[in-house]
């Protein structure tokens, strides 16, 4: 009788109180209700494309700064300024995120997703009416606000849809298919940009049939599942964890990707070279992530550490290749190169520090990802702009990015 008692006494336990043993327990024994059974390839789409917006807001325009610089000549520091409508909303994303993800932590994922998309569209295209950069930079800082909440979704939900291998999976994508888009943008940007500087802003309207899309096939995931796979680690102990990767993470971001992604239209522009041109330097650029993303599940089958390292040596041979260059092939082949670096430094990055989140954490977990990330990106123009003053020329200071990403190389390797 003793013994049914105590057995009753333990049931009664892990009803009232599921401890990270008895999540895990479950999640093996019941897979049927893991949200990653009811999530496939539609649910993963979806929120790939969704997470590319911020990629969009970002290099949509990237071929038209020289223009729109000139067009607002008479804009005092309109050196400074022309670049952070194309950077700016970076800073926000970095400022924001953090509050997304304990929003999406509390209280849902899917309805703050929807409610980002459509303003999304609204404020993206507002520069079309605008007439003044200051009017232009305070519309980017809102879409910023916006692009936090959407990335911040979307990568949250890839974690709470998928487990494992599936979510290393679709994480890696994440990056190849950012990439690929940017290809796309990066060209397509281009091309409108032929058109005049305001066009390529058209492109944010986009949202409106993802939005639809993201309707028909998403759901709220339940707050009461975990991952099987996945630590428990307090909100204590989240920042010990994430310290070196988050590190790791802003200094690629500032020194090495986000020099490749901003100055390669500068650089070009210097040489003379119209935005259809950049634009297509830009987009094998972007080719050269795609490939190196697509190809991380193999570079990392002995470590997601040898493809990081490797990613920024490699990252710091393009802007080598880059600095010396005199010509529009020898500067593109440099960014191709810079940009295969990139495709294996950022996945791991991602991976490494989602891997080590809870279900419970995994919005602030993802977001403090997203933030340094986003803050590497407004800092990278600024950091290289005040390398330059100080070696004199742009591709001087290209050459000191490529030794910084040399030395981290090193410096990662020790941490790792």
């Amino acid at each position: 009788m003793s013994h049914i008692i105590r057995l009753h006494t333990y049931r009664q336990i892990c009803r009232t109180h599921r401890g990270p043993g008895v999540a895990m327990y479950r999640s093996r024994r019941a897979p049927a209700t893991s949200v990653s059974t009811r999530a496939g390839k539609p649910q993963a789409f979806v929120l790939l494309l969704g997470s590319c917006t911020p990629v969009m807001g970002a290099l949509l325009i990237a071929p038209v700064l020289p223009e729109l610089q000139r067009s607002f000549a008479g804009t005092p520091g309109v050196e400074v300024l022309a670049p952070l409508v194309m950077t700016v909303p970076a800073l926000s994303i970095a400022l924001l995120s953090p509050m997304a993800g304990m929003v999406v932590d509390r209280l849902g994922r899917t309805r703050l997703l929807r409610w980002s998309m459509l303003a999304y569209a609204v404020v993206g295209t507002a520069p079309l009416w605008l007439h003044s950069l200051a009017a232009i930079l305070v519309s980017r800082v809102l879409l910023g606000v916006i692009e936090a909440a959407i990335i911040t979704c979307c990568l949250t939900l890839i974690g709470d849809y998928f487990i494992g291998a599936r979510r290393d999976r679709y994480l890696a994508w994440h990056s190849m298919v950012a990439s690929s888009s940017a290809i796309v943008f990066m060209a397509v940007g281009g091309i409108l940009g032929a058109f005049g500087w305001r066009t390529p802003f058209w492109g944010y309207a986009i949202a409106l049939p993802l939005l639809a899309a993201m309707t028909v096939v998403l759901r709220e995931p339940r707050k009461d599942l975990r991952g099987a796979d996945t630590p428990v680690v307090g909100v204590s102990g989240l920042p010990r964890r994430l310290a070196p990767l988050l590190t790791l993470t802003f200094i690629g971001g500032v020194l090495l990707f986000f020099v490749l992604q901003v100055q390669l239209s500068f650089l070009l522009d210097d040489l003379g070279i119209g935005s259809a041109g950049i634009g297509a330097a830009a987009a094998l650029a972007n080719l050269g992530v795609t490939v190196a993303a697509m190809s991380f599940a193999r570079a990392a089958r002995h470590g997601a550490n040898h493809p990081l390292i490797a990613g920024f040596a490699i990252s710091g041979l393009g802007l080598l290749a880059m600095s010396l260059g005199d010509h529009w092939l020898t500067i593109t082949a440099g960014a191709v190169v810079c940009g295969v670096g990139g495709g294996l430094l950022m996945p791991a990055l991602l991976i490494g520090t989602t891997s080590q989140l809870a279900f419970e954490l995994r919005g602030r977990g993802t977001a403090a990802w997203i933030s340094v990330y986003s803050l590497s990106q407004f800092f990278s123009p600024v950091a290289v702009a005040g390398i330059t003053a100080m070696v004199g020329t742009l591709d001087r200071s290209l050459l000191v990015c490529a030794m910084a990403g040399w030395l981290t190389a090193v410096i990662a390797r020790w941490m790792l």
